[in-house]
Order: structure tokens, then C-alpha cells, then sequence
């Protein structure tokens, strides 16, 4: 009694229910070990394009070529130099020939032409403002502003001749009538040098001013080329600021279509060794497919052969049973029972024969 499975629950067959209970534990134990984990904890995939690197080894090897190549170069120009004397090339024969030379000889005689031109015509042109005119209408006011004044010109001036005459009368008081009239004299011969004086000055300010304003012109027209010379320069600054900035786009855009060319070839690239590695996976695939369904129909025909097997033994054993049957009634039953059981054994198996052919087919 201690040996019989002990069930949890009652029931009625033992044999039964631990048959049940083995097979719901080997279903469970095979559920836990088939288990999928919910979270992917498996290692991710590995891309060959990532590890291996195949423009850049190419890249590497074409730097360590060109770097081989100028060392080999200049071994062999210091090996030479070595067997022999050695001299310095730095002769340069090449004679500049200019292809525009003709076309900028004849722009630039064409702007001295056009400068010379300009030049005449500023020399021919009549001044608009007569400086003679100015100085008479000057003058004039000059006159109008004397008379009108209530002091005449450089009264200050006058006052401190009458102050230098008042005190030569006080001195020469106890002088007679004689130098009187040689103080009057010179009085009279005082005026004359300033009124002489006078128009010595207005000359040297008028003068003065022809200098300035001819001094003016002169730094005008020095400001004026220095403004010229100032703007050609900016002028060619600018053109060559223009065809650099020309050439560095120029470059610029070389190089992206260079960058774009190697891009697109590195993508080529990729793009087939993709799809070689996806053809190779497609016929791995295909291959383990194909072992599969071998398999597959090998173990049909295995199952096949143990099913016709099985029946065959089935038949054996049904085909001897008949005969143990047909023996005992041979020995109880008279002989013209036993020539129909004969007939119905052998029609009996022929149709059993017939049913293996069919079932074989």
C-alpha cells in the first residue's frame, strides 16, 4: 500500500490519475524550459560594416602609397646628390608672355585719352565767378561802411598819433613858429604814408588771397587723385577679392562633387555587399528549408513503413487466429464444412491482399 501513488485528491483509479499527473508535470516542465523571456537580453547584432571599415583601410593604404612614393622620390634626389657634386636648380627661364597684354595697352591708352580729355575741357571752362568783381564790390563796401561809420578806419591807431602830436606841440611850445610849421608838415606828410600804408595792406590781403584760394584748389585736386587712386585701388581689391572668392567656390564645389562622387561609390558598394550577404542568407535559408523538408518527408516515409509494418503484423496475427479457429472447427465439423471454410479463408484473403495492394498504393 505504501509503494501505490499517493493522489492529492480522491479518485476512484490511481493507475489512471498518476498517468494524468506525469503528464501534466512533463507539460509543465516543458513549458518552463521553452519559456521566451519578455525582455531581449541576447547580445545585439553585429553589422560587418561597422567593425570593418573598408573605405578607410583604402584610404589608409592610398595615404601610405603617396607618403611611399615621395620617400622613395626623395631618396632617390638625395642619392643623387650624394654621387655627384649637387647644384641648386633655381634658374626659371620661362619668359612671362601675357595673353590680354594687347587689349589692357589699349584700355589704358583709351583712359589716358578720356583723362586728357577731361583735363582740357576743366582748363578750357570759364570760371562762373569774377574775383575782380568781388574785390571792387569790396572796396566799394569799404567806402559805403567809412562813410557810414561814426569812427573812421583804425580810429585807435589815429588816436595814438594825435596823443604823440599833443605831447611834440607841448614840447615844442617854448620852439618858435619855424617848427610849428614843420610839425604841420610832417602832420601832413604822416596821413600820406598811412593812407600809402593802407593800400599796401589791402594789396598784401589781397594777395594773401589769391595764395589761399590757389592753395585750395591745389590740395582739391590733390584730394581729388588721392580720391581716385583711393577708389581704383578699392576697385582692384575688389576684383580680386571677387575672383578669389570665385576660385574658393570654384573649389569648394570640386571637392563636394568629389565627397558626393566617393559617397555615392561607398554607398554602391555597401548597397551590393548587402545584397550578396542577403542572397547568401536567402540561399542559407533556402538550403535549411529544403534539409527540412527532407527530413520532414523522411520521417513520413519512416512513419509509413512502421504503420505497413504494424499492419502487416496485425494480419499475421489475425491470418493465424483464423487458422486456430479453422482448426478447431475442421475437427468438429464434417468435411464439406471444412472445403467451404477453405474457399472462405482463401477469398478472405484475397481480399485482405487486395486491401494491402490498395493501401500500399
Amino acid at each position: 500500500m505504501h509503494r501505490s501513488y499517493q493522489s492529492i485528491l480522491p479518485t476512484h483509479n490511481k493507475l489512471l490519475q498518476q498517468r494524468w499527473d506525469t503528464t501534466y508535470y512533463n507539460e509543465h516542465r516543458r513549458k518552463v524550459q521553452t519559456a521566451v523571456p519578455m525582455v531581449d537580453t541576447k547580445a545585439p547584432t553585429t553589422y560587418m560594416h561597422l567593425h570593418l571599415k573598408l573605405k578607410k583601410l583604402q584610404l589608409e593604404e592610398e595615404r601610405l602609397a603617396t607618403i611611399e612614393r615621395d620617400n622613395r622620390i626623395l631618396l632617390e634626389k638625395m642619392s643623387y646628390i650624394m654621387r655627384t657634386r649637387g647644384r641648386v636648380d633655381n634658374r626659371n627661364n620661362y619668359e612671362y608672355k601675357s595673353l590680354n597684354r594687347e587689349k589692357r595697352q589699349r584700355e589704358l591708352l583709351r583712359v589716358t585719352k578720356e583723362n586728357q580729355e577731361i583735363l582740357r575741357r576743366i582748363n578750357m571752362r570759364k570760371p562762373e565767378y569774377s574775383v575782380e568783381r568781388w574785390a571792387q564790390d569790396w572796396e566799394e563796401n569799404q567806402r559805403f561802411m567809412d562813410n557810414i561809420s561814426a569812427f573812421p578806419k583804425d580810429w585807435w591807431v589815429q588816436e595814438d598819433g594825435k596823443d604823440k602830436e599833443d605831447r611834440e606841440k607841448k614840447s615844442r611850445q617854448s620852439s618858435g613858429q619855424s617848427r610849428k610849421k614843420e610839425a604841420s608838415q610832417q602832420k601832413a606828410k604822416d596821413s600820406k604814408g598811412k593812407d600809402e600804408d593802407r593800400e599796401e595792406q589791402d594789396k598784401d590781403r589781397e594777395d594773401e588771397k589769391e595764395e589761399q584760394r590757389k592753395e585750395q584748389e591745389q590740395k582739391k585736386q590733390q584730394q581729388q587723385r588721392k580720391e581716385q587712386e583711393r577708389k581704383d585701388k578699392e576697385k582692384k581689391e575688389q576684383e580680386e577679392k571677387e575672383k578669389k572668392e570665385k576660385e574658393r567656390k570654384e573649389k569648394e564645389q570640386r571637392e563636394k562633387e568629389e565627397k558626393e562622387q566617393r559617397e555615392k561609390e561607398a554607398k554602391e558598394k555597401e548597397r551590393k555587399e548587402k545584397e550578396a550577404k542577403e542572397k547568401e542568407a536567402k540561399e542559407k535559408e533556402a538550403k535549411e528549408k529544403e534539409a527540412k523538408e527532407k527530413e520532414a518527408k523522411e520521417k513520413e516515409a519512416k512513419e509509413k513503413e512502421a504503420k505497413e509494418k504494424e499492419a502487416k503484423e496485425k494480419e499475421a496475427k489475425e491470418k493465424e487466429q483464423r487458422q486456430k479457429e479453422q482448426t478447431t472447427t475442421e475437427e468438429s465439423s464434417d468435411p464439406e464444412d471444412t472445403s467451404t471454410s477453405q474457399q472462405k479463408d482463401s477469398s478472405g484473403e484475397q481480399t485482405e491482399e487486395d486491401e494491402r495492394k490498395k493501401d500500399t498504393a
